[in-house]
C-alpha cells in the first residue's frame, strides 16, 4: 500500500490530503480544505494575502489532514504538491513545505500540475472514470479543450483568448453587485431571470462547425462589456439584475456546452469531463448532459471541483507510479508546462 500527502497552495484555498493506493485502487483517506474569505473584501483574490494565509495556516491544515487519515509523517511514502500554474507566492508556501518534508523523511517528491490534477479529480469518486474522453476545465483562470487520450497524453484542442470562464462570472458578478466571488451568485440569481429579456452574444459560437484555428477557442471579453452596456443603459438594476444574470449565464454556458458537445462528437468520445470551479454549476452540468444525451457527463462533487488537495494527490499517485520524481530544486511556476500536452490545437471536422 501506498500512502501519499498531497499539498494544494496555488490561489486562495490551502489544503491538504491524505490518499492511499492499493492494487491500482485509490482511496481518499482525508481532505481538509481551508478558504481565505479575507479576499471577499477586496472584490478578487489579493496575491500577497493569499501568501502570507497559506503560510500562517499551512502547517495545520497538513496536521488535521494527518490526523483524520489516523497516519502519521513517517507512515508517508511520498509527498505530492502543486508546483504551477497559479499565483507564484502562493505556490512558493506549498512547495517549499512538500520539499522540507520530503527532504526530511527521505520521501519521493511529485511536483503536480494543477490542471492535471483537475483532470484526475472524478477518479476519487468514480472509479471507473478513464480515457479516452473530452475534458472541458473551466476556473479563474483557464477554460480549455483537451483531447484525453490517455493518462498522460493529452491535446490541447482549444483555449481561451482573453478572460477565463471564471474571471469573466467574477467580474460580471462585480458589475452586478453580486460581489466575490461572482460565478455561484450569478448561477441563484439566474435561477429565477428570464431566459428571453437579454440575448447577449455567443462569443465564437458560429465557427465551431469551421475546422480552423478559432475552432474550439473562447473569448469571454467581448461579453463581458455587452454585459457592462446593459448594466449602464437599465433604469433599474434592481429590477433587472436576475434577468442580465440569466442573460449573461446562458450564453457563457451556451459556448462552453456546444464546443465541448462538437469536439467529442467529432472525436467519437464516450464521454465529456467537466473540471473546475466553473463545472460546480449545476445548470452547466444540465446543459452538457441535455446535449449529449447518450453519453456519458462526468464531474466530481463541489468539494473536489474547487482547488483542492485530493486531486493533486491523485495525479500524483499516477506520476508516483510511472516512476517520477522531482528533485529538492523544484521550483513553483505560474506558466508550468501541461505535462504531456501536445503542441498546437488539433483541428477537427463537424460530424454533423
Amino acid at each position: 500500500m501506498t500512502t501519499l500527502l498531497a499539498i494544494e497552495t496555488s490561489c486562495d484555498e490551502t489544503s491538504a490530503a491524505v490518499l492511499r493506493q492499493e492494487e491500482g485502487s485509490v482511496a481518499l483517506a482525508s481532505c481538509v480544505i481551508l478558504s481565505q474569505d479575507i479576499h471577499r473584501i477586496f472584490g478578487g483574490v489579493v496575491p500577497e494575502l493569499a501568501s502570507r494565509a497559506h503560510l500562517t495556516t499551512l502547517g495545520s491544515v497538513v496536521d488535521q489532514a494527518l490526523a483524520e487519515a489516523g497516519t502519521s509523517l513517517e507512515e508517508l511514502d511520498g509527498i505530492a504538491v502543486t508546483a504551477g500554474p497559479g499565483l507564484v507566492g502562493a505556490l512558493l508556501v506549498g512547495v517549499m513545505y512538500g520539499k522540507t518534508l520530503a527532504y526530511r523523511l527521505d520521501r519521493p517528491l511529485i511536483g503536480v500540475h494543477h490542471l492535471e490534477g483537475h483532470l484526475f479529480a472524478p477518479t476519487l469518486e468514480q472509479p471507473d472514470v478513464a480515457p479516452p474522453f473530452v475534458a472541458l476545465l473551466v476556473s479563474g483562470g483557464h477554460t480549455m479543450l483537451l483531447d484525453v487520450r490517455g493518462w498522460g497524453d493529452y491535446r490541447l484542442l482549444g483555449t481561451t483568448r482573453d478572460d477565463a470562464a471564471g474571471e469573466a462570472f467574477d467580474k460580471v458578478g462585480t458589475l452586478l453587485g453580486l460581489g466575490y466571488p461572482g460565478g455561484p451568485a450569478i448561477e441563484r440569481l439566474a435561477a429565477g431571470g428570464s431566459p428571453e429579456r437579454y440575448k447577449f452574444p455567443r462569443p465564437m459560437l458560429n465557427v465551431v462547425d469551421e475546422p480552423g484555428p478559432d475552432q474550439f477557442s473562447f473569448s469571454f471579453s467581448g461579453l463581458k462589456t455587452a454585459l457592462l452596456r446593459a448594466v449602464k443603459a437599465s433604469p433599474d438594476l434592481e429590477r433587472d439584475r436576475a434577468d442580465l444574470a440569466r442573460g449573461f449565464q446562458d450564453a457563457v454556458l451556451a459556448v462552453l456546452t456546444e464546443k465541448a458537445a462538437v469536439a467529442v462528437e467529432s472525436l467519437d468520445y464516450p464521454a465529456l469531463m467537466l473540471g473546475g470551479g466553473v463545472a460546480c454549476n449545476r445548470a452547466l452540468q444540465q446543459a452538457a448532459q441535455r446535449r449529449l444525451r447518450g453519453r456519458r457527463v462526468m464531474v466530481a462533487s463541489n468539494r473536489l471541483n474547487t482547488d483542492n488537495a485530493a486531486m493533486i494527490g491523485a495525479a500524483g499517485l499516477f506520476r508516483l507510479g510511472r516512476g517520477e520524481r522531482s528533485g529538492l530544486d523544484l521550483e513553483p511556476r505560474a506558466d508550468l508546462p501541461f505535462p504531456g500536452l501536445e503542441a498546437g490545437t488539433l483541428l477537427l471536422g463537424s460530424p454533423r
